[in-house]
């Protein structure tokens, strides 16, 4: 089954390899995988997805919580939750075609970014069942040039917010 798992982290050199590393020593697959800063400079979430039965995926969990740059750990998936994916579309559309085009990427809650018929640039956040398909009905519409996807990004519905444990007194 798909994940996405939040990952509040430290924002110190070394803390994404040693997340990145957990994967890999272990053989699991990362299949997209999100890097930003919060609210607090000292903080960074990273949202990754990944595939796993249960246990595989509890197994993750398990070991990224005892990683010291770790702050908190969520799997998105278990709880309500919104997901989102950015996508960037470079399309060589024929000179005729470009209002259709620019009509359905409207339609489909996208932005033109560029309409040069060479290198038509578009723009979509939607989930990813709606950017999949979003990005087969252009390239029937015109020659894909280059698609870049940001990946997965997900906010629980909880009213609890993800933050950072407060630092221990001294």
């Amino acid at each position: 089954m798909r994940h996405i798992i939040a990952i509040l982290l430290q924002n110190e050199a070394g803390a994404l390899t040693r997340v990145a590393g957990l994967f890999s020593s272990r053989g699991y697959n990362i299949e997209s995988l999100s890097v930003a800063p919060t609210e607090d400079p000292t903080v960074s979430r990273l949202t990754l997805v990944t595939t796993g039965s249960d246990p595989v995926i509890q197994q993750i969990l398990n070991q990224l919580n005892k990683l010291v740059d770790v702050v908190q750990v969520l799997d998105m998936t278990l709880g309500a939750h919104l997901e989102r994916e950015l996508v960037l579309l470079k399309v060589k559309v024929e000179a005729g075609q470009t209002d259709a085009v620019r009509g359905h990427v409207v339609r489909s809650g996208g932005r033109v970014l560029d309409p040069a018929t060479e290198g038509f640039i578009v723009e979509l956040t939607a989930s990813e069942a709606e950017v999949n398909t979003f990005v087969a009905d252009l390239g029937q519409r015109g020659q894909l040039l280059e698609v870049v996807r940001s990946g997965a990004l997900g906010i629980s519905r909880s009213a609890r917010a993800s933050r950072a444990r407060p630092a221990p007194p001294s």
